[in-house]
């Protein structure tokens, strides 16, 4: 049986449609009615779920401008992780409105909690999932303290080999988690497609047993909808309202029209997929007369010995299947037929 998850009513595994995830991370830019614009226009795109970041910028890391607490390279460089976290984090006062906001418009909304009061905010907010981000896989604490509320988990694997992976899920279980999925991530912002390696969620999902998705970070939609061929039931994208809003996360998110198109997609991608079928399908039917089959391309007497170049194998397909032309050589017309007649075994005789 193949391993699912469900997620406030919603089922989530192999056999079902993927579950798109908006990640709404830092892309408010320090503006709540933007966090609700957001999360409108996930519900529109038709996204099955938005999500949050919950942490303080003094509940992730240290106000610090030692070396260590500066970030090098990348879209952040020279910044602290402070700086960084401080611009970036969702003001915990926000969180009620828009849980009641997604709740308006319809769509569910959880969140990533980065340490023990992240999960007790979200808790009195009845969160009903809760995702780990890549950064704290390693954070077994953490780990066990959302398993507790026995609500499902989504374990993001960015930057995690198979050992870490396997224990974040014992932790997961051992606090009592029986709704667990991982995501297979690459944790680069963006991160290019060729460092995605999609042939590994197959090896995931065979080695750990459980609903196993992608949380994506390349700029576009083709590795999400790959993902989906190779078994991923669960999609996470960053979500924006405009990739040129100059927010730290912006620039390397969906924008509307593209999380629509992903929606759309990936659902289509997953219905592509099927079963093991060898059978004729529906849309087939009414284009089965044009495959070729035999016919007379002479007038044939009754009595008639059938030689080959009377027949020849052409469309439509009404007469007898081409296979059949080694038999038909050498039998007898039981009755006059036409030039450009079928072949029909029933009007010949040994």
């Amino acid at each position: 049986m193949k391993p699912e998850i469900s997620i406030a009513g919603r089922p989530i595994g192999q056999d079902f449609a993927p579950y798109i995830i908006a990640e709404l991370s830092a892309n408010h830019n320090g503006k709540l009615e933007t966090a609700l614009k957001i999360i409108e226009e996930a519900a529109k795109a038709g996204a099955d779920a938005v999500k949050l970041q919950t942490y303080r910028p003094d509940t992730i890391t240290l106000d610090s401008d030692a070396d260590e607490f500066k970030i090098k390279g990348g879209l952040w460089d020279g910044r602290t992780l402070y700086e960084l976290y401080e611009e970036a984090h969702m003001p915990w006062e926000w969180h009620k409105p828009l849980f009641e906001h997604a709740n308006k418009v319809g769509i569910p909304i959880f969140s990533s909690p980065f340490d023990t009061t992240a999960v007790d905010l979200l808790e009195d907010l009845n969160a009903p999932a809760y995702k780990i981000a890549s950064f704290e896989a390693v954070d077994l604490p953490l780990i066990r303290y959302v398993a507790k509320t026995g609500k499902p988990m989504i374990i993001s694997t960015g930057m995690a080999d198979a050992e870490e992976i396997q224990e974040a899920i014992d932790a997961a279980r051992s606090g009592g988690c029986t709704q667990l999925a991982i995501l297979h991530c690459v944790s680069g912002y963006p991160a290019p497609a060729e460092d995605y390696n999609l042939r590994t969620i197959g090896d995931m999902i065979e080695r750990f047993g459980l609903v196993t998705g992608l949380s994506d970070h390349t700029l576009d939609n083709t590795t999400a909808i790959a993902s989906v061929v190779l078994g991923a039931s669960i999609i996470e994208k960053h979500f924006t309202l405009d990739r040129n809003g100059g927010g730290p996360d912006d620039s390397f998110s969906l924008e509307p029209g593209a999380l629509a198109a992903l929606c759309r997609d990936s659902k289509t991608a997953w219905k592509a997929l099927g079963k093991v079928d060898y059978g004729r399908k529906s849309s087939e039917e009414g284009n089965v007369q044009f495959r070729r089959s035999l016919y007379f391309v002479q007038d044939v007497t009754a009595g008639q010995t059938i030689e080959k170049e009377m027949v020849r194998s052409v469309r439509p397909g009404y007469g007898a299947a081409p296979k059949l032309l080694d038999q038909i050589v050498g039998k007898r017309a039981k009755i006059d037929i036409a030039s450009c007649s079928p072949v029909r075994l029933s009007d010949l005789a040994d």
